[in-house]
């Protein structure tokens, strides 16, 4: 390792130059050194329908998301949308095609493969649709956010006024 490390680095040599532009170049040929000996690690994807591309895509994101000049503001931007888009569609096929066999069990009559297929996508009891919402006066259920948010204002000023009444 040492030699080939020594070799890559033997040609730079003591370039004039900036001190963060020469740690970056002995950075880098002390990290491409250690992947061409040890291998390196491709990062996994926690989803299933992300694939190599798109964490490669990430990482560049993230190269670009600290840059405070327009090119790196315009860069950024493009990826987030092509990723945006790339991981929207790629999840839409996975379910899809995750629906459609499912759909296929249930056709077949192989109910023990359907449950074993959705249970496969994680979904846990304690996961359902939650409506969040509360009741107002009149006892109705209310789950639309700008009326819930609306009657809490209300639930609120009334209950600091009932406290502030209740002070000596």
């Amino acid at each position: 390792m040492q030699d080939t490390l020594e070799a890559k680095l033997g040609p730079m040599g003591c370039e004039s130059g900036n001190d963060e532009v020469q740690w970056n170049n002995i950075k880098e040929c002390v990290l491409d050194t250690i992947s061409d000996l040890a291998g390196k690690d491709e990062k996994r994807a926690r989803k299933p329908w992300i694939i190599q591309e798109m964490i490669s895509k990430m990482d560049e994101r993230r190269k670009w998301k600290n840059v405070n000049t327009e090119e790196g503001r315009k860069n950024y931007r493009r990826l987030r949308n092509e990723l945006k888009r790339a991981t929207g569609n790629a999840k839409k096929e996975y379910l899809e095609n995750i629906c459609n066999e499912i759909m296929e069990f249930q056709r077949t009559g192989r109910y023990d493969l359907m449950y074993m297929k959705t249970k496969e996508l994680g979904w846990k009891e304690t996961q359902g649709i939650q409506n969040i919402g509360i009741e107002d006066s009149q006892g109705n259920r209310i789950v639309n956010q700008s009326q819930v948010l609306k009657i809490g204002r209300i639930i609120l000023q009334n209950y600091t006024i009932n406290l502030i009444d209740q002070k000596p």
